[in-house]
């Protein structure tokens, strides 16, 4: 269910049998910033791969006219697919990204058993999973009507939320800190230009609860290497099982790593940071639209401004959101 507004329409020249689902949806119309676009959205997109024993499943969501579009890898959190958080992906390709969502291997799509082997590596198959995108983009790019010729390969993010934000971290120079304390392999691809980490959890060590420390070893990051341009996105009210810290758990990726570095910090926001996986979604414990478009919209105008140095976007949207009575949040920046 998508969060915002939209007209679907049927396709009939590229929905024949056998060929992936494909949606149109209108621009938004709560939101603030204007010049948007409709938007195109195609899935299944299917890319071969042998190594992890299912194709790799992708949606694809593009506005329908521009050219030189930058693009957002994004990452899903635990369970949760490619077909989530549209009112994310939507807002972001409505105006200018090509926004590209696979579904990893612990996604309720592919259904892999709590004993399967590849479960104990499913960390490691996720940042594959976004490499192999990456080295696969003119696949992509040729599975989309009318696409072809459009992305800017140059100019590319990458985005994550909860389990997402680690994947995504560990793509911008993250790494896993092994249990004899040695820092693991540098996993971070240079095409990523800059990320946006969303609910991402913090350092591991005496920091996990034991729930977290049996089930999850390779949650011990070091941001140390992290220093790409990054923007945090923390709710004050996040308090995790997998910690036994309370929601500045969440602020970790910010203040343990060096660089240009931006943290929002939204005030009453849980895990789902007012809902970004969708409108009603049952994991959403403080569904609030204020949040929610926040989001939307700062994460939006950081992304703009990284990408294209010559774009005022974020310091605008930043002033502008300072500048509100009812601000549902505050940002710092190193």
């Amino acid at each position: 269910m998508h969060w915002m507004k939209g007209i679907s329409v049927c396709l009939s020249a590229i929905a024949m049998a056998a060929a992936p689902a494909v949606e149109a949806h209108g621009a938004p119309s709560d939101s603030t910033i204007d010049a948007t676009a409709p938007v195109l959205s195609v899935t299944p997109i299917l890319l071969s791969a042998p190594d992890r024993g299912l194709d790799l499943q992708l949606r694809v969501s593009a506005p329908v006219s521009g050219r030189s579009l930058p693009v957002i890898l994004f990452a899903h959190g635990f369970r949760e697919s490619s077909d989530s958080y549209a009112p994310l992906a939507n807002f972001w390709a409505a105006r200018g990204f090509v926004v590209i969502q696979p579904s990893f291997l612990d996604s309720d799509m592919a259904g892999l058993a709590p004993d399967d082997p590849r479960t104990p590596l499913i960390w490691r198959f996720r940042v594959d999973d976004m490499r192999r995108i990456l080295d696969r983009l003119d696949t992509v790019e040729k599975a989309v009507p009318g696409l072809a010729g459009r992305i800017d390969k140059d100019r590319i993010a990458a985005v994550g939320h909860s389990y997402g934000g680690i994947t995504t971290a560990m793509l911008i120079g993250a790494r896993v800190i092994g249990p004899d304390g040695s820092v693991g392999e540098n996993l971070s691809d240079p095409r990523i230009k800059v990320g946006v980490l969303l609910s991402t959890p913090g350092k591991g060590g005496s920091d996990l609860s034991a729930f977290a420390a049996a089930n999850f070893p390779f949650m011990n990051p070091d941001f140390d290497q992290m220093r790409r341009p990054t923007l945090v996105v923390a709710g004050d009210k996040d308090q995790s099982p997998l910690t036994v810290r309370g929601p500045d758990w969440f602020t970790d990726p910010y203040t343990l790593s060096p660089g240009e570095k931006c943290l929002i910090t939204l005030f009453g926001g849980e895990h789902m940071l007012g809902g970004i996986s969708g409108r009603h979604v049952t994991a959403t414990t403080d569904e609030n639209s204020a949040r929610v478009a926040a989001v939307q919209e700062l994460s939006l105008a950081y992304l703009r401004s990284a990408l294209y140095p010559e774009d005022h976007m974020w310091t605008d949207s930043r002033k502008a959101f300072e500048a509100k009575a009812d601000r549902v949040g505050r940002i710092e920046c190193k």
